[in-house]
């Protein structure tokens, strides 16, 4: 199973339209970003992991589909908290490195602000299938088809960069040039790699490009849809979901005293 394009299991979370989980995504993001505080983060955390219970993904899926976020949130705080702004009191110094109760709290506001918008969207990206995602940016929310269609064709096509990658390590290996040579040997052989992957990616999008246009994937005519993509009731209701932790997030934080308007 990709991770990439993993399977889609069935789930109250997978059966909704992918433009809703995008709205939603958008808009706790952009709550999120109009301060930079830890109670805020902290409240819409605490709403999205009772609602990623209904994501449908296992464990296992779960941990390596959000690994990066996992990695990043720590190093984003711990980077904000050793160099950060410093104010407040001051905690812990050496050299040229200080720790303030400033630098500590934001530190935190950072860790978990990363955690409260990459952990849902990546969620959301790993319960949508493709096509589903095409047919509702360009039936709900009109975008033109042809820049849907090319989105979906790319993004289809990314699956294959680990098996293309796979197989030209084998190839390689069967040669007798894939092992060996030390670290930097090996950087070579990963950088000749890379490049390799890069050609075959390119000449492959070429191909893809040439025969959709053959068969009329790129004409301005008004197009027609194998699969309505439906934005009923339950679409409106996961959107007000969404308004919901966004305004939780900030009532809380404004009333705790910690939210700073951004461009204040």
């Amino acid at each position: 199973m990709s991770l990439i394009a993993p399977e889609i299991r069935p789930s109250a979370i997978a059966r909704i339209n992918p433009v809703a989980k995008l709205a939603v995504a958008l808009t706790v993001s952009c709550a999120l970003l109009l301060s930079i505080d830890w109670v805020s983060a902290a409240v819409a955390l605490l709403l999205e992991g009772i609602l990623l219970a209904w994501s449908g993904l296992g464990l296992r899926q779960f941990v390596l589909r959000t690994a990066p976020v996992w990695i990043a949130a720590p190093l984003a705080a711990l980077t904000t908290v050793l160099y950060g702004e410093d104010s407040g009191a001051l905690l812990w110094h050496f050299g040229f490195v200080s720790v303030t109760e400033g630098s500590a709290s934001l530190g935190l506001a950072i860790g978990l602000r990363v955690l409260a918008i990459g952990l849902p969207g990546v969620v959301l990206l790993a319960t949508t299938d493709p096509t589903d995602l095409a047919d509702g940016l360009a039936q709900v929310l009109r975008l033109p088809a042809r820049f849907v269609l090319g989105g979906l064709a790319g993004l289809r096509l990314v699956g294959l960069l680990i098996e293309d990658w796979r197989s030209l390590a084998l190839a390689r290996r069967a040669r007798g040039v894939g092992d060996g040579g030390g670290l930097f040997g090996n950087l070579k052989r990963i950088a000749s790699q890379a490049f390799a992957l890069l050609v075959i990616s390119v000449r492959r999008g070429s191909k893809l490009a040439t025969a959709m246009e053959a068969k009329g994937f790129g004409s301005d005519e008004p197009r027609t849809w194998a699969r309505p993509s439906v934005f009923g009731a339950r679409e409106f209701a996961v959107v007000g979901i969404g308004v919901g932790i966004a305004a939780a997030a900030i009532i809380v934080a404004m009333w705790a005293g910690t939210w700073h308007f951004v461009l204040a």
